[in-house]
């Protein structure tokens, strides 16, 4: 029952904090305050504004924002998002874009779980829809899923991926960004010996923790630190009766966003209080580069207490993926059956999150695969975030990517043949 109560604590000061910044900027916004000639007035006003935009995020989902897109064709078209295969804990979703011929290019972004929607992966998709059919695995946040829908560890996890990929069929081209990378090497692996004919064509590891150990950071310092039993008092608790998912054991999308600021807490205390002025001066605008960064940034979601500990127990303290050990279902994977399947590895040089030599492992892991199917990457001055989302990845990465798929897709590049062709 603790476990509640501090999940419920934790909600109520954010309600109360949003409430605060509702309350001084409807206060310091007031016609009468006007006649007081007293600066104070308007930083209280931009203060609440940002105080009560920020703690609002918290809890909301971000909205994908594809209403319509502009296409190789130089056309407008509509985007909708169409739900392929809903499960309890996330949903295979598709980007189906209106009036356009089916691309022949056919990606699975797997997207992370990891404290973030799958949104995160927004600027990737935009990026990618212009000439692909575009598929995305949609999380689901673990406090809106009733305790009677089980568990979800990373057993679980790899399964979903297996099926996500069975579904869409051998024609696809999966790309794992960050977190979901050793878990859909393990899908892949795990589809090579039980349906070799659902394997996909190609994959792309983006940043993923293939071996923890290669190359240590903060986050794999933390893990060898800090015990399981530990790990469990500290970060799991309970979702209280405010949502559906009352009494699962979740590791709370709060208590992740306290430890990503506390990372870089001088960095972001910053670009808060450079914000109010450019309030105050009114410089700022509603979609302007902090809001759009901070409203997907400080928008998370609670992990399953399973698939949190999980993750950390097997894939970062006994390396079960490095170590080719993993086993789903009763069924150990051995990554080393991989034959067909092209793989490429893609790494910034300045990832603090998952550095260099992390992803690149996966390599090594594939015995039973030529060496022409291999492919890695190593983008010079990129970070983490840029890898996948930011100017490195839209300049170089992103055609680099495609070309490997198109390399591995059995046909010549998209812009030599009509649109339709070879359509799954």
């Amino acid at each position: 029952m603790r476990y509640m109560a501090t999940y419920d604590m934790m909600e109520t000061v954010r309600n109360t904090n949003q409430w605060l910044g509702a309350t001084a900027k409807t206060f310091a916004s007031y016609p009468l305050m006007a006649m007081v000639p007293n600066p104070a007035i308007q930083w209280m006003a931009a203060w609440g504004d940002i105080t009560e935009r920020s703690f609002e995020r918290m809890v909301a989902k971000p909205d994908w924002g594809l209403g319509s897109f502009t296409c190789d064709d130089g056309k407008d078209h509509l985007v909708n998002i169409k739900h392929v295969v809903e499960r309890p804990f996330g949903d295979l979703i598709h980007f189906e874009v209106s009036g356009r011929p089916v691309q022949p290019r056919k990606i699975l972004l797997v997207a992370p779980m990891s404290g973030h929607y799958a949104t995160l992966l927004r600027s990737t998709v935009k990026s990618l829809i212009t000439n692909c059919e575009v598929y995305v695995t949609d999380w689901h946040n673990a406090r809106d899923i009733p305790v009677s829908a089980g568990k979800f560890d990373i057993e679980d996890y790899t399964l979903y991926l297996v099926d996500f990929m069975k579904h869409l069929g051998p024609d696809t081209h999966v790309i794992a960004v960050c977190q979901p990378a050793p878990l859909t090497l393990a899908a892949t692996a795990y589809l090579a010996e039980i349906e070799p004919d659902a394997q996909p064509r190609s994959l792309t590891l983006i940043g993923g923790p293939i071996d923890p150990d290669a190359a240590p950071t903060e986050v794999t310092d933390f893990g060898r630190r800090v015990t399981m039993g530990q790990l469990e008092e500290m970060m799991i608790q309970r979702v209280g009766f405010k949502y559906e998912g009352v009494g699962r054991r979740v590791y709370p999308g709060l208590l992740q966003l306290s430890s990503f600021m506390s990372m870089n807490a001088e960095r972001h205390s910053k670009a808060f209080n450079d914000q109010i002025n450019r309030i105050v001066r009114g410089e700022a605008s509603d979609h302007d580069h902090h809001n759009k960064f901070y409203d997907e940034y400080l928008a998370v979601m609670d992990m399953a207490a399973e698939f949190y500990l999980s993750t950390v127990d097997r894939v970062f303290k006994k390396r079960e993926i490095a170590k080719n050990e993993f086993v789903v279902a009763g069924h150990k994977v051995d990554i080393g059956k991989i034959t067909t399947v092209a793989v490429k590895t893609v790494e910034g040089s300045k990832d603090d999150i998952s550095a260099p030599g992390q992803c690149v492992a996966a390599l090594d892991l594939l015995t039973g695969l030529p060496d022409s199917k291999k492919a890695f990457h190593v983008e010079e001055g990129a970070g983490h975030y840029g890898i996948f989302a930011g100017n490195s990845w839209r300049n170089n990465i992103r055609p680099l990517v495609l070309n490997f798929i198109d390399q591995n897709s059995g046909t010549t590049p998209p812009a030599k043949k009509p649109a339709n062709k070879n359509v799954a």
